[in-house]
């Protein structure tokens, strides 16, 4: 994976207040920690920030202040949920060849016929992998998938150097039969029989 070379500098305001300042300037307030070392915050370019971030687990080159460069991981993006702006981030210090676990997305691929349909268990799973190289997604394909099939964590074809540490047995989607518009409207009924009932023991309650 492609690392972004994005030129950060420290910063010695806080609080809400210097928050505020700092998007407003199109900047980016964030942290920077790990391997031992003593938090940094920072300031980095909102532009350059939010493009890199448009992959999930995304590695930065950061020069802090024109210092050497070093990699990190962003860990925790705040964004603001009007906008898609990102007003906070959290970034972990990260090694060359050094592992890491991340949640790494789901990605359904192939086709399959009207009379089925996929359900999701899963829409990431955690993956340790080298920081360097942590893919964007993991592909599932559904392709030939008869209805009562699955497929579980043991399923997944993982880049090298990839593993999942968890449950090899742990589901990841199911191939199910299409309902019929019949069950369909019948299970609507049921609901708003149920809607109902419940209001009419309110009022009788009440």
């Amino acid at each position: 994976m492609a690392e972004n070379l994005i030129a950060g500098v420290s910063r010695t305001e806080f609080g809400k207040g210097a928050a505020r300042r700092t998007r407003r300037a199109g900047l980016v307030p964030a942290v920077l920690y790990g391997h031992g070392t003593d938090p940094v915050h920072l300031s980095l370019p909102g532009h350059e920030v939010l493009l890199a971030l448009r992959v999930a687990n995304a590695v930065l080159e950061l020069t802090v202040d024109g210092g050497k460069s070093q990699l990190a991981l962003a860990k925790q993006v705040q964004r603001n949920p009007v906008k898609g702006t990102i007003e906070h981030l959290d970034l972990v210090i990260v090694r060359k060849g050094e592992k890491v676990t991340v949640e790494v997305p789901l990605l359904i691929v192939g086709d399959y016929p009207a009379d089925r349909m996929v359900s999701i268990d899963q829409q990431t799973i955690s993956l340790e992998v080298e920081a360097t190289h942590i893919p964007a997604d993991i592909e599932v394909n559904v392709a030939g998938l008869e209805i009562g099939d699955s497929i579980t964590a043991k399923d997944l074809v993982l880049p090298a150097g990839a593993s999942f540490a968890g449950d090899p047995d742990h589901l990841i989607l199911s191939m199910a039969a299409t309902p019929s518009q019949a069950a369909l409207d019948a299970e609507l009924a049921g609901e708003s029989t149920g809607v109902e009932e419940a209001s009419e023991e309110e009022a009788e309650e009440a």
